[in-house]
């Protein structure tokens, strides 16, 4: 079954305390509710940033933090998709999307951790194992987590589990052709996966010091023939961009990349 979903990709800057991110969320949340979305889309570690001790505020999906999302989500009607923190092994954390609201309880635990680039993500993050799709107003939506976008193979199973759009929340690290890659890898893994790609991003900080990923801005929705469907700047801001999955099944009679695609 087709059909069209407007959604808002929040680009914000998250702090250090979880309470005050809170703030940020119901403040955006009902700004994605007044463009009429169904679904908002927080970046990544919105519970608090990195670059700064991760375990100490790290809770259950089922904890103070989650319920407090959950809490908006049901008095503005809307789906949040926003990251969180969560107890792991070993002294880690889970890097944690929580997705809740309209009927939605889910969560996903980010699967590819960022050990590159001088930074050491599985130091403190202990990786997840299990890709996510649930149904969200009619359309499958998949889920990942910044450097997951490298990774071609997780966007072409969320695609073989059905997923009609792929959400990407992501804390993306500065650094020379970084923007350009954020967006040729938001494009590609659509092209990938024969889905619609909305990739929500942290915008560039005020003061950035260190190697923790903070942000670069540019939340970009991509179709899933690779077209910029809409795109923010570094600043903070607010993306609204309607989904019409009508075009999705033509797409895939004519370019059946996942039906095509062979095991080596």
């Amino acid at each position: 079954m087709s059909t069209t979903v407007r959604i808002s990709l929040a680009q914000v800057n998250s702090g250090t305390e979880p309470a005050e991110n809170l703030k940020i969320i119901d403040t955006h949340a009902q700004a994605a509710k007044d463009a009429g979305s169904s679904l908002v889309v927080f970046p990544e570690a919105m519970m608090r940033r990195f670059g700064v001790p991760l375990r100490g505020v790290a809770e259950p999906v089922d904890g103070p933090w989650a319920d407090e999302v959950r809490e908006i989500a049901r008095r503005l009607d809307i789906t949040i998709v926003a990251g969180m923190f969560t107890p792991a092994d070993e002294g880690r954390v889970g890097n944690t999307l929580l997705v809740t609201g309209r009927g939605i309880d889910a969560s996903y635990d980010k699967i590819h951790l960022f050990d590159a680039f001088g930074f050491a993500e599985s130091d403190t993050v202990a990786p997840g194992q299990d890709p996510l799709v649930v149904d969200i107003d009619g359309i499958k939506v998949g889920f990942a987590t910044c450097y997951d976008i490298r990774f071609p193979a997780l966007f072409q199973k969320l695609g073989d589990l059905g997923a009609d759009l792929i959400v990407v929340a992501a804390s993306w690290g500065a650094g020379p052709g970084k923007v350009e890659q954020w967006s040729l890898l938001a494009r590609a893994r659509a092209l990938d996966s024969t889905a619609f790609v909305a990739a929500c991003d942290q915008p560039e900080p005020e003061n950035a010091e260190g190697t923790a990923p903070l942000g670069v801005g540019h939340s970009v929705v991509s179709s899933p023939l690779g077209e910029i469907l809409g795109e923010l700047d570094a600043t903070p801001g607010l993306l609204t961009v309607d989904i019409d999955t009508v075009v999705l099944d033509g797409i895939r009679e004519k370019l059946p990349v996942l039906a095509n695609r062979r095991q080596f």
